[in-house]
This record gives C-alpha cells, structure tokens and sequence, in this order.
C-alpha cells in the first residue's frame, strides 16, 4: 500500500491528503488494485495533540466526502474532539472514479461495480484505519448509506471501532428492497400532501409544467430532454432540510413568454437540471437498489415494480402529478445521457441474485462497541419504524428519536452532533 501525502492550511484547518492503493476484491488481493483518497482535518492550533480519530461515512451512495470548505454543521462541532477523516468512498471524488467514461474501458462494468457496496467500503476502511493508527480503534460516523456501512462495520470489523455514531441511516437488516420501497412510497405520498398544503397553487403551476412537457419536445439546457416523468423526480427534493421550499422557488421561475406562447424558463430548466442530471453522481443511480440486497432475490428494479401498487404516481394520471421521492428507474437510463451507458450495467445488477450478506445479526445482537443513532420521525429517505426495528436488534444501540430534524439534520445543526455524543 502507497500513501503519497500533501499537507496544507485552509480556513484554519490542517488537511493531510492521503492517497492509498487498495483491492478492488478484497477477497482477492493479489488482484485488480484502485486508488482511494482520503483527507485527514484537524483544527489548526490542535494538531499537535494526541486527538482520536473520527471516519466520516458521506451519504449515497455515490456521493464523495464533504469538502472543508462547503461542510456541513457536523464538521466543525467535530474538530472540537477529533482528527476527522473524509473518505471519498470508492468511485468517487478522488478516488479512482467509477462513471460513464471509465467503466467504458471495463469489460465487465456490473461485475467491477458488484464490489463497490457497504461490505468493499468497510474493508477498505479498516485498511485505512490500520494504515493511520494502527491498531487502535476509531469513532465513525455515518450519515444515510453511511449509516447502512456503519451497521456493516459493526457486523464486519467491531474490533476497528471505539464507537459508532448514526444519523437518518438505520437500514432494514433482513427486508427486501420492496419493502423498502413500498414503506418510502408512502412517505413520499405524506410528504407531496404537505407541500401542496403549503404551497395550494402550486398543484396549478406543476399540473401546468406537465402540460407544457406533453404537448413540447423541451431541451434542458445541457441539450437533454425533459420529460414528465422525469420532472416528477424532483420530489426527491422533499426530504431536505430546504424541505418543501427549493421546489417552490423552483417552480415560480418555471414559465416565461415566448414568441409561440409560454415557454419553460432557463432559469427554470437549469435548476431542475441540477436536481434530476445524475452526472455527478452516476454510482447513485446504479447502485441505489443493490446496497439493499442480500441472498437469493434480485432487486429486480424494486422501486419501478412496487410503483404499480401507488397509481396516484402514474405521469400520465389527469389532473396535477405527485412528485416521487428516492426512486431509481430503469428508464431512468435512457433518458439521463451520464447513464445510458451504464444500461446493461444497471440491468445486469438488477437481476443478480449470488449478494453476498451485508449485515451479522448474530454478532449485532452481541454488539459491545457503543453505539448512538438519530432517528428522524420524518426522515423521508430512511423508514422511521425500520430504524427502530434495527436499532432493537443492534445490542446496546442507544437510539434518540427527533421530530425536529429532517433526513440531513446533521449537516444543518450541529446540536444533533452533540447530542449523540452526550448518549455515550
């Protein structure tokens, strides 16, 4: 393993970038290798001390580790107490990427993405851990799909651990992605409900939106097509801390007069551009159904299928649509240009029933690393009632249940921070 570091000062912080090369199969290391990037921060001033370290796990998946410069709450209540470390996770920032243009040099893209789940980000970690410390355990703390890996450390690697800490990110232990998603539908439907009620015309002016799709080809900016269905993708939005009001100020913009009659804005078109477009963010879209799958039963594109049993959904419905939440589907790859190429990818992940288990409930119901979780009442990503099932099982798991936080709490206060902290 090669570590090539570059320290340096920014905004009062101390950043050590480490560069580290790891298996892609950890089963397997003498085989394919790729690189994983990591930056270690500590506040300047303390990085003389013997801090503890603190592994942030980012949400996704797919998604890389904050930057010190745009982090969230989270980050400088931590670097009260921790050296912090931020994992871009496999595939993505820094790290060796996994996207459109280099999976086109793979032969095999669903098999070389079959190792970029929970089970390949915890091992990949412990090397990590091992490589700055030894073998003295760390904290971690994970926040959505991080959460879900954190629960995965603690059925994989306990002995790497001092202790784990989990915001909106508490996942089923044995249900199907179906289940999942039939409990998220739900949610989605309470959540479309609560922001009509806040915003009345705004069922008008999206009802509006859709209209104007069906009857024109309309380009976004970027030159790709926006289509109803597509448009109905940005309720994912729903489950932020901005809540219901970016969508509203979204749509505000949406229409313009044009020389034909009324036309979507570009103002309107780009913000929605950068909400649906998964160019950033590919693995997201591609593995989205495979963190939950385990065993003999294929995801078999679970969040188009279960779609069948909530019609209030269908784009093609009468009457103004309801947005959907975090769904990933399979036409999904026809439409965004970043994951066309990733089809067959996506289709070949879909069906495959050889997942290997992600969690230990054996070794979670004799858990004896302590272990911290917020649990959000309206968390829209994460099923408030799956978590607290997960958080029964888990041995000594203390959870804090909160109505005043929506899925990315911790990022917006830094107050959820400290109070897992004191549950310790």
């Amino acid at each position: 393993m090669t570590d090539d570091l570059t320290t340096y000062r920014h905004d009062g912080l101390v950043c050590t970038d480490h560069t580290l090369d790891v298996p892609l199969d950890h089963s397997r290391p003498e085989g394919e290798r790729i690189s994983l990037f990591a930056r270690e921060v500590v506040a300047e001033g303390l990085e003389g001390r013997e801090l503890p370290r603190l592994l942030w796990l980012q949400g996704g998946p797919g998604g890389r580790a904050e930057r010190p410069n745009a982090a969230g709450a989270w980050l400088r209540r931590a670097l009260q107490d921790f050296r912090v470390v931020l994992l871009d996770q496999r595939g993505t920032g820094r790290s060796t990427p996994a996207d459109r243009t280099t999976l086109a040099a793979c032969p095999d893209p669903a098999a070389y993405l079959g190792h970029f789940r929970a089970d390949a980000i915890v091992r990949d970690a412990e090397l990590l851990r091992r490589h700055l410390q030894g073998d003295r355990p760390w904290t971690v703390l994970g926040q959505s799909f991080g959460g879900f890996c954190a629960l995965t450390y603690l059925s994989l690697a306990p002995e790497g651990l001092a202790r784990a800490l989990v915001t909106g990110g508490l996942p089923t232990l044995t249900g199907h992605a179906d289940d999942v998603y039939r409990a998220a539908y739900r949610r989605v439907l309470d959540a479309n409900s609560r922001f009509f009620a806040r915003y009345p015309e705004d069922r008008r002016l999206a009802a509006r939106v859709v209209d104007h799709l069906r009857a024109h080809d309309v380009a976004m900016p970027s030159g790709e097509r926006l289509t109803a269905r597509r448009f109905q993708t940005l309720g994912i939005t729903f489950g932020t801390s901005s809540a219901y009001d970016s969508l509203h100020y979204l749509l505000e913009s949406a229409f313009v007069a044009g020389p034909h009659g009324p036309a979507l804005s570009d103002p309107f078109l780009r913000g929605v551009d950068a909400v649906v477009s998964f160019a950033p963010r590919p693995l997201y879209a591609v593995l989205h159904e495979a963190i939950y799958a385990q065993g003999g039963r294929p995801t078999g594109w679970s969040a188009h299928r279960v779609r069948e049993e909530f019609p209030e959904f269908d784009a093609e419905r009468p009457g103004p649509p309801l947005f959907t939440g975090e769904m990933i589907y399979p036409w999904l790859f026809d439409e965004d240009p970043a994951l066309v190429p990733l089809k067959s990818a996506a289709e070949t992940l879909a069906t495959r029933t050889n997942w290997p288990a992600l969690y230990d409930l054996d070794r979670l119901a004799a858990n004896e690393v302590p272990v911290a979780a917020a649990v959000y009442r309206h968390d829209m990503f994460v099923d408030h009632d799956q978590s607290l099932e997960t958080a029964a099982h888990v041995r000594g798991l203390r959870p804090w249940v909160s109505a005043d936080h929506r899925h990315d709490g911790v990022k917006a206060d830094p107050k959820v921070l400290d109070h897992l902290l004191s549950l310790d």
